[in-house]
């Protein structure tokens, strides 16, 4: 379970959730916990960028990643052990000094009333260990010129992927690709749709 050994890793994290409101750390808890027991996709790492931001919290967003990735490795340990809240909260206490007294406090609270939801869900998710796309969009733009070449006049279409990994971390992936290739990109897309009907 992180927490349990001393690292800089692991200090550093706890020292960005120090910084957080109880208030907020319990929301952000909350999404993730959320997530674990199956009823979102993801754990949106650029919505909970925003409540900081609104909260007047500043930290980069790889910060930000690295505690969502903390509190998701957390839950799930604690949930493959079966643990209890008041044991969670004393394992994260021994493991590194820096815990804020209140942080464990939530923790202990929000794991206790939803940890044996979590550890149902992950027996039931056991089999399964794939990403998931949970949002697409995309837009034509037309490139008319750039610093090696005057005039281009070619169309082009950019796309914006949200994924979830494996974790339940939710990124984004931007790429474009000429209107031949998205046009091949859609019936591959279509194709997989079809056969996935099918099963």
């Amino acid at each position: 379970m992180p927490g349990l050994e001393p690292s800089s890793g692991v200090d550093r994290t706890v020292g960005n959730i120090a910084i957080l409101p109880p208030e907020l750390f319990a929301q952000t808890c909350q999404r993730i916990l959320t997530h674990l027991q199956g009823q979102t996709r993801g754990v949106d790492s650029a919505e909970i960028s925003d409540r900081f931001q609104n909260a007047g919290i500043r930290l980069d967003q790889d910060a930000l990643e690295e505690v969502i990735r903390f509190l998701l490795l957390t839950f799930r340990s604690a949930g493959k052990s079966n643990l209890s809240g008041a044991a969670l909260a004393s394992r994260l206490g021994e493991g590194c000094s820096r815990w804020p007294p209140a942080s464990l406090q939530v923790l202990q609270q929000l794991w206790s009333e939803q940890g044996a939801l979590v550890h149902t869900q992950q027996e039931a998710q056991a089999m399964l260990g794939i990403g998931q796309l949970v949002d697409m969009q995309w837009k034509l733009g037309m490139a008319v010129s750039s610093d090696t070449c005057r005039s281009l006049n070619s169309p082009y279409v950019s796309l914006l992927l949200k994924l979830a990994n494996t974790s339940g971390l939710i990124t984004q992936r931007s790429f474009e690709m000429t209107v031949p290739q998205f046009q091949n990109f859609y019936r591959q897309f279509k194709e997989m749709a079809a056969v996935l009907e099918t099963v």
